[in-house]
């Protein structure tokens, strides 16, 4: 695993491989994301914390840091959202019936 590499403009390349933490749980479940080729592109996954290291281990993955807010976004619905946003938060009101 490498930590904290510098990411150059190489383009997409399937060798290389990426994990960025987004929160360990109460629960010892450790919630990520993972990216093949470009960290821009990723999927969420969720691990124990002792299989997530293997996982890391297995896949030489380059350990990214969190991003921080992105300062382009100027509202909350411009802002990168997660599933697990998605789940915790209340998108679009429900539809209301002309009874």
């Amino acid at each position: 695993m490498v930590e904290g590499a510098q990411l150059n403009d190489e383009g997409f390349d399937p060798s290389r491989r990426f994990v960025r933490v987004r929160r360990v749980r109460d629960d010892g479940f450790v919630e990520f994301e993972f990216a093949i080729g470009d960290p821009d592109m990723f999927v969420e996954m969720i691990l124990p914390q002792q299989a997530l290291a293997g996982f890391c281990a297995a896949n030489d993955v380059v350990l990214l840091e969190d991003l921080p807010p992105s300062a382009d976004a100027t509202t909350e619905a411009e802002r990168p959202w997660t599933l697990d946003d998605a789940t915790q938060r209340r998108f679009r009101t429900p539809l209301r019936s002309d009874d």
